[in-house]
């Protein structure tokens, strides 16, 4: 069922018209409808229906008219009684009046937001509902002068949305005039839509009109809104609508808030080419704002009066804006500065002076640099965002795409710029996620087909990254192409070492968004770097600098401040794979070199596994040689031939990671086997961290051999106060361990792992905490198992993030005796034949092995009891 209020009252069914009835039932339908949901007074009902002369017995006159409507409408429950009055029992939408008011008000406030297209479509929607007068045929002359008045505020509003498109028609608006001549919004429309059509003289005699109406009539003046459309047109001015966009606006709720809290007069977007500023500009602006492109401009000013629909006079064109523009509250954006920095800050400076209500919104590469300015970066879109906008650019060229893990990949390859991403998107016509994703290591070929519409610098990626170059001096270009040989960001000290440029070139390269600063570093979107390494590279600048850092690194490593070194290594860490992998191809002695500085920072890290394939190719680049250098490398690339290269060593030892590595693959020293002068020489040194070092191994090895506890216990902690007086956590985190295993009690073998957890969790290592983690489980499998199984659980994860197979296999087994107590016989010889198959070269697998298969008898005999 369907009720019409705006023209004569009618009711539809499904099966058609339906007869209301006389004057009454109309009127008592109409005003239920009014009110469509609610419920409406009997009093009110009855003083519609029969005015101020109601009958004695007015309630049950009314009853009868209820009855005779419900009759009409064939449906009796569509009018219901409480106790309080009546309600027509429909949804507001079946109410041609309400659906007017909310299609009303959907437009207004599409208007409000801009979106003219959006609001004309709404409003004529909306006006289409009316079949003539409102309550044409029924006696409510309040009511219906209510519904005219709004139907008339809607024509209005949808006149203002046809004049922001450029298409008001003039024959529409001078026929409400003649019918409102009193309206001075309706004249205000009328001059704007005869100056819109090149009409000036017409606008300017409808001004006039209106005048002399307004005198004769109500001996008043123009309002001052008609008389500013007034001197708009004597000013030859016609407002121009913002570009209307063809795609969604995607993300950027946090950069759109920023700009509507803020209260400055002028706010730059700065961001590097295609990260949207344009678009997030023209969303924040909102309807009324003025739009400069001046992206192929030379001259500014002649670009903004061009905007504004203005004429050349014999007025300078800054002060013809001025005119223009003093008395008016708006915004007038300026679309890409950085090629006329200066033209756009003097013309923003000058009229900021001189219009007091104007706002400036500016896009640029860089800041405009003039007082008062308030700047807003718009950074790459966060992942989230990035996918979003992907899906929604994909779908438009393939209807039926779906997102997937690729296409997260190429968000995050593509730095989350919009431009980017979009112009990846367009290629899912043609290609899938997997190989868009394969082929953006050379991204500038395959994203090159984007909108030809568009400016030529944003129809491919390589043209909106050319555009910032070509805008750049030549010292910026020269630490630009430098800088992008840095895969990791640098320092200011690196940039300086390897870029020669002085800090005030780095500045304006920042302030141009080719480079971001950030907490003490200076990087480049990786699109950006990509194209810049394409000009310049200072791979062994960059490759020297790096080894002079670790070189000086490597021995604060196991010192006092070795955390703030590690932080300072971690940071570096692509950096220094990077000058590992230039040098292994270019200069492999440095190369090598290199390597053995590092070896310290990437044992403590867990990083051997990622480097032994860049290891193995270094290997095979270098001679063999008897030096400690060439022993790391085999440590790295081939453990099982450092043994033998060991023994051709001879001290003084200058990087202690061989002594580390010495334990790690050869194992504990054979009992009565030769010493070798390397192991004298190690026992002869004066260095405070090797003598922690060889305490700890006297430590163990007498414990191992003799099983005297207050012995070992004694070494410990003289060994311990070396690397506790160095601040040294690595070395202190291994005798806390020992300890924890030497004591007797439970309770204090598990807080002195506790505390050695703390120091290397300090440090970071990643090893050790993998390792201690699975010993802690050990300590606690007696006192409570439930614990233990998630310390083994935790350690299984460490232990499988650093690549670290023996001390996987020791968590199964841990695992498999928690499951065997459980009475899980079956898991827990699944999870012992897993641990096996982790296991291989080396002394530690061996270890790992033997407890492995001790576990696994003692569950073969539990079966067999």
């Amino acid at each position: 069922m369907h009720v019409g209020i705006l023209g004569p009252v009618e009711a539809h069914s499904p099966d058609g018209k339906v007869a209301v009835g006389g004057p009454r039932p109309r009127t008592l339908l109409a005003m239920l409808a009014l009110r469509v949901g609610e419920i409406v007074p009997l009093d009110r009902l009855i003083d519609e229906l029969y005015g101020s002369q109601p009958p004695s017995d007015a309630a049950n006159a009314l009853q009868g008219q209820v009855s005779r409507l419900r009759r009409a409408l064939g449906r009796a429950e569509l009018i219901e009684f409480h106790p309080a009055g009546y309600r027509l029992a429909l949804e507001p939408d079946q109410v041609d009046a309400c659906r007017f008011a909310t299609l009303a008000a959907e437009g207004r406030e599409a208007l409000e937001q801009g979106d003219a297209q959006a609001a004309e479509s709404l409003f004529s929607e909306a006006l289409q509902l009316w079949r003539g007068p409102a309550l044409a045929d029924v006696d409510a002359a309040d009511h219906a002068t209510r519904l005219e008045q709004q139907r008339s505020s809607a024509v209005s509003s949808l006149i203002a949305a046809r004049l922001r498109l450029g298409k008001a028609d003039v024959g529409e608006i001078q026929d409400l005039v003649r019918q409102n001549p009193l309206d001075e919004r309706l004249r205000g429309y009328l001059m704007q839509a005869l100056n819109q059509q090149g009409r000036q003289a017409e606008a300017l005699q409808a001004f006039e009109d209106a005048r002399a109406l307004l005198a004769d009539e109500l001996g008043t003046d123009p309002s001052p809104e008609l008389r500013a459309i007034h001197l708009q047109v004597l000013r030859g001015q016609t407002q121009r609508e913002l570009p209307a966009q063809l795609t969604s606006f995607v993300g950027r709720q946090k950069e759109l808030r920023r700009i509507a809290s803020l209260t400055a007069r002028l706010i730059t977007l700065t961001g590097p080419g295609g990260a949207g500023k344009t678009r997030l500009a023209l969303q924040s602006a909102g309807a009324g704002a003025i739009f400069v492109d001046l992206a192929p401009a030379k001259d500014v000013a002649a670009a903004a009066l061009q905007a504004l629909g203005l004429k050349e006079t014999v007025l300078s064109p800054e002060d013809r804006l001025t005119l223009a523009l003093r008395e008016r509250d708006t915004v007038l954006i300026l679309d890409n500065c950085e090629h006329v920095i200066v033209q756009a800050a003097q013309l923003a400076q000058h009229l900021l002076s001189t219009c007091p209500s104007l706002r400036i919104l500016a896009t640029s590469r860089e800041p405009l640099g003039i007082t008062g300015e308030t700047l807003c970066p718009v950074p790459p879109l966060d992942p989230e965002q990035s996918v979003a906008l992907f899906v929604d650019r994909a779908r438009l060229v393939n209807p039926a795409f779906v997102r997937d893990q690729h296409t997260t990949d190429i968000c995050r390859e593509l730095d989350g710029l919009p431009l980017a991403i979009e112009l990846a998107a367009a290629r899912t016509r043609a290609l899938t996620t997997e190989e868009i994703s394969e082929r953006l290591n050379d991204r500038f070929r395959l994203l090159t087909k984007g909108n030809r519409a568009a400016a030529p610098r944003h129809q491919t990626l390589r043209a909106v990254v050319e555009w910032s170059w070509d805008l750049l001096s030549e010292d910026e270009r020269d630490l630009a192409a430098s800088l992008a040989t840095f895969s990791g960001g640098a320092t200011l000290e690196a940039v300086e070492e390897v870029g020669r440029h002085d800090i005030e070139v780095l500045d304006a390269l920042v302030d141009k968004s080719l480079v971001e600063a950030a907490d003490g570093r200076y990087r480049m979107l990786e699109t950006i770097r990509e194209f810049c390494s394409e000009h310049k590279r200072v791979d062994a600048e960059h490759a020297a600098y790096f080894l002079d850092l670790a070189s000086r690194a490597d021995p604060e490593l196991r010192q006092r401040n070795q955390v703030q070194w590690f932080t300072r290594l971690t940071a570096e860490h692509a950096n220094c794979l990077q000058a590992v992998e230039w040098a292994t191809e270019h200069d492999p002695e440095l190369a090598l070199r290199l390597v053995s500085a590092m070896s310290w920072y990437w044992y403590l890290k867990g990083s051997r596994t990622e480097v032994r394939g860049m290891a193995e190719k270094l290997l095979a680049r270098v001679p063999e040689q008897s030096t400690e250098e060439y022993a790391i490398l085999l440590a790295l690339a081939a453990p099982e031939r450092v043994q033998s290269k060991l023994a051709e060593l001879r001290g003084p030892i200058k990087q202690p990671f061989v002594l580390i590595a010495w334990a790690m693959l050869a194992g504990p020293p054979v009992p009565d086997a030769p010493r070798t002068e390397l192991q004298d020489e190690v026992e002869r040194s004066d260095d405070p961290w090797i003598k922690g070092l060889v305490g700890f191994s006297n430590s163990y090895l007498g414990w191992a051999a003799n099983r005297d506890r207050a012995a070992a216990i004694q070494n410990c902690r003289s060994a311990l106060r070396h690397f506790q007086d160095l601040g040294e956590r690595w070395g202190a985190a291994q005798i806390l361990d020992l300890l924890a295993t030497l004591t007797e009690d439970p309770h204090e073998a598990l807080a002195l792992t506790d505390e050695a957890l703390l120091a290397v969790g300090e440090l970071g290592a990643a090893e050790e905490l993998a390792e201690l983690r699975g010993r802690r489980a050990d300590r606690l499998l007696d006192l409570d198992p439930d614990q233990a199984e998630r310390e083994y659980l935790q350690a299984l994860e460490l232990a499988t993030q650093a690549g670290l197979s023996a001390t996987r296999a020791l968590a199964n087994a841990g695992l498999a005796k928690i499951a065997q107590r459980r009475g899980d016989l079956a898991r827990a010889e699944q999870m012992l034949r897993e641990a096996q198959r982790e296991l291989g070269f080396g002394w530690m697998h061996e270890a790992a092995k033997q407890q492995v298969e001790e576990v696994l008898s003692e569950l073969v005999r539990s079966r067999e009891v």
